[in-house]
């Protein structure tokens, strides 16, 4: 395996731009490394298109007029990755005990390749031994059906298909819980949350279609150049028509700063570069609210002033008075606000905001995109609530190109829970489902992941059954969950590599290899389809073609049809031998329970650019409480949950472009310049000055929680970056092991990792 760590890293400041030659040398630099054949080349070429697969990284939308090459640099190392020709067999876990290979770092432990075959671990011998796959399905079974179905937790990952994840929520509910947890609980269950409560769906109004209509976007804390990359083509074309794209983020990301598309030759060849920010405001960290504050005060300032003078109104007020509720508390509360107060919070001087609201109110449509610098915060869902407020006040939700634009992070985390993988009942037909399949559905609201994470801690969640992801490494509490999940009765893994969760075991443990989504898939009825659903709400067909990394393999589906049958009694309603065997069949029972999103599923399956599953809001129909777009009045003006005090800083938990989520695919965040560690405390310039330390300083970071527990990172490089005083970056998921459990976004308990209170120690 090649060596990515250093005994010397690099850190200089990167100069150019998101794409270009270093998007390609990058993916240069991974497809030998990962020993890939021919057959990698070619699967690119199918990645992202219809009758090909959908790329197992972002859930960015794919078009139906697609480039000839429909992938970044980060989805062609996922697929790089999932294709890579190292293996990890039962005779590598004959060399090594789980305690010596909690040692490795998560790079290495992914980077010796997929798992080959089912594995049971060996308390006696500390290691994981083969096992064949009935007598790992009946143990598992065998040792769910004594238990409470309440104390057991069944969590999926983002990747996972619609037809895995729909059969895996049925399962679920037929065993007696509704204890889903998934990744949208760990990064956007704040849109969730947040959207249903304002406009009546959870999700996104927009579609691709509109970035060509938009004249304006506003950007909110996401990095798109290393986490959906292909959206800057998009990015692109609306600064080539001269819309206007205002930042606000807390560090300087390159891909919104500048880009050249590596898929244009004469800009390969001339090296040109495509500015994407016309505006770039680094606030500080979960200051977003204070910020859109400010810019809501500009126009009601504005507003006020041309309804005195007979000008024309800034406002909508048609719009409000026809399709809102609970303007007038909330245009009350924007008189109110302190300039102060603002611009304290934000680090921002009132002519920034001034700026960005000048072109917000002169524009007809506007886009706002935002990421996870605005749903992981303690305030995450007023975030997400006053972005609409920002919205609704001149009718930019349900017209063509304008509305809500959440960019989620797995593949298909938003589909999931469009086909049941939730822990709320009201979001879940559950009635339709009794009738479907005749049994008695749960009601009481199941385990978030927060809440699966206590239920661990304090012993009363007694198994984990985990259909894909790293859990034990996505989420806070790093130290206190890695020390109580070997109380766990039952551990169950399915996954494609190894990761850090598959070291800490049960005391029942089980680790079953999968196929990958761009592996063929063989049933029954012969090779199968699956599907996932984009940030857009489109649903696309996915179909692999790649050898499978070893014949012990079996799919998604394949591996819960076979744990359903054991562990629930017969239903003549499932069949889930002819699931497993024709997936269309598992599709024909999702249009059926959920027939307005998924009408002729089947027959749309490979519609290019996907077919859209509708959106209500988009159509100004409002499913809320009031039946109308509901304003609200943020209760602070800072969305990190505490009090700012000497010595106590912000600390945002980031991603370089070498990493995908947990996943790290070397130790070259090329966009912030650091090579060969991860191992980093950026700080600005004169906090290294007024803390009386030097660049390159080895310190340690400290939870600044108040709840008395020592939470602890050490031996990171103080690092000057270009950062707003008074907050940190660190690199996810290292710095987890800072935040508390209970440090989570109010009402959609999201882990607020982008502002951890924190200390530095020598």
């Amino acid at each position: 395996m090649t060596k990515q760590r250093s005994d010397s890293p690099e850190i200089e400041p990167f100069q150019g731009p998101a794409g270009g030659w270093g998007s390609v040398r990058s993916l240069a630099d991974i497809l030998p490394r990962e020993h890939v054949g021919p057959e990698a080349l070619r699967e690119l070429t199918r990645q992202n298109k219809p009758e090909g697969f959908m790329c197992v990284s972002c859930a960015w939308s794919k078009p139906a007029d697609h480039h000839p090459f429909e992938f970044c640099e980060e989805g062609g190392k996922a697929t790089a990755w999932e294709l890579t020709h190292f293996r990890t067999t039962p005779e590598f876990f004959e060399q090594h005990t789980l305690s010596e290979l909690r040692g490795w770092s998560d790079y290495d432990l992914e980077q010796h390749g997929r798992l080959t075959h089912p594995l049971r671990y060996d308390c006696d011998s500390d290691k994981y031994v083969a096992c064949a796959w009935d007598e790992a399905f009946d143990h598992i079974a065998a040792t769910l059906k004594p238990l409470d179905p309440k104390s057991v937790v069944f969590y999926s990952s983002g990747r996972t298909s619609l037809e895995a994840s729909y059969m895996y929520g049925l399962m679920a509910r037929m065993y007696g819980n509704q204890n889903l947890p998934d990744s949208s609980n760990m990064c956007h269950e704040s849109t969730s949350v947040g959207l249903k409560a304002a406009i009546g769906v959870p999700v996104g109004t927009t579609q691709l279609k509109d970035f060509k209509e938009c004249d304006a976007i506003l950007f909110f804390g996401q990095n798109v150049g290393s986490n959906a990359p292909r959206m800057l083509h998009d990015l692109r074309d609306c600064r080539k028509r001269g819309v206007e794209i205002v930042t606000f983020n807390p560090l300087k990301e390159r891909g919104l700063e500048r880009f050249t598309d590596p898929q244009n030759p004469i800009e390969m060849a001339t090296l040109k570069e495509t500015a994407i920010s016309t505006q770039y405001h680094q606030l500080r960290a979960g200051s977003d609210l204070a910020a859109m504050m400010g810019i809501c005060k500009f126009l009601v300032a504005w507003d006020d002033a041309a309804k005195a003078s007979g000008g024309q109104p800034v406002l909508d007020h048609d719009f409000i008075a026809q399709h809102t509720t609970g303007a007038e508390d909330f245009i009350a509360a924007v008189r109110a606000a302190d300039w102060t107060e603002i611009e304290r919070e934000t680090g921002l001087p009132r002519g920034d905001l001034e700026k960005a609201a000048k072109v917000y109110a002169e524009a007809k449509a506007v886009l706002a995109i935002y990421g996870m610098g605005i749903t992981q915060h303690v305030k995450g869902v007023e975030n997400v609530r006053m972005l609409v407020n920002l919205l609704l006040l001149r009718g930019n939700i349900g017209k063509p190109g304008a509305g809500p634009t959440p960019v989620r992070g797995h593949s298909n985390v938003q589909g999931q829970r469009t086909v049941g993988i939730t822990e709320k009942t009201e979001l879940v037909p559950v009635e339709k489902l009794e009738k479907q399949y005749g049994f008695t559905a749960p009601r009481e609201k199941g385990l978030d992941t927060v809440e699966s994470c206590r239920g661990v801690i304090d012993g009363s969640v007694k198994a984990f059954v985990g259909l894909g992801g790293n859990f034990l490494r996505a989420v806070p509490e790093t130290q206190a969950m890695e020390a109580a999940w070997p109380k766990l009765r039952l551990s169950v893994q399915i996954a494609t590599k190894l990761n850090r969760n598959h070291l800490f075991p049960g005391e029942v443990t089980y680790l079953l290899p999968c196929l990958g989504r761009i592996e063929a898939d063989v049933q029954a009825s012969g090779p199968q389809a699956v599907s996932t659903e984009d940030s857009t709400s489109c649903i696309h067909g996915s179909r692999g073609k790649v050898t499978p990394a070893s014949p012990h393999l079996l799919s998604e589906p394949a591996i819960v049809g076979a744990l359903a049958k054991r562990l629930l009694p017969p239903n003549p309603n499932v069949d889930w031998d002819a699931w497993v065997g024709d997936y269309s069949r598992i599709r024909d029972a999702i249009e059926e329970t959920y027939p307005a999103a998924f009408e002729k599923y089947n027959e749309r399956l490979f519609t290019p650019g996907g077919f859209w599953k509708g959106n209500k809001a988009a159509e100004r129909i409002w499913e809320t409480e009031s039946k109308k777009a509901e304003f609200l009045v943020p209760s602070d003006l800072s969305a990190t949950g505490f009090k700012d005090e000497q010595g106590r800083y912000r600390l945002m938990t980031l991603r370089s472009n070498d990493q995908f989520n947990t996943t790290i695919y070397g130790y070259h965040d090329r966009f912030r310049g650091i090579k060969g560690t991860r191992d980093v405390l950026l700080m600005h310039r004169d906090d290294i000055a007024a803390a009386a330390l030097a660049e390159g300083q080895i310190v340690a970071l400290e939870s600044d929680a108040g709840d008395g527990i020592l939470r602890r990172r050490e031996g990171l490089i103080v690092t000057p970056y270009e950062i707003p005083r008074g907050c940190l970056g660190a690199y996810y998921p290292e710095a987890n092991v800072l935040m508390p459990v209970e440090h989570h976004a109010e009402q959609s308990h999201v882990p607020a990792a982008k502002s951890v209170p924190v200390r530095i120690a020598a």
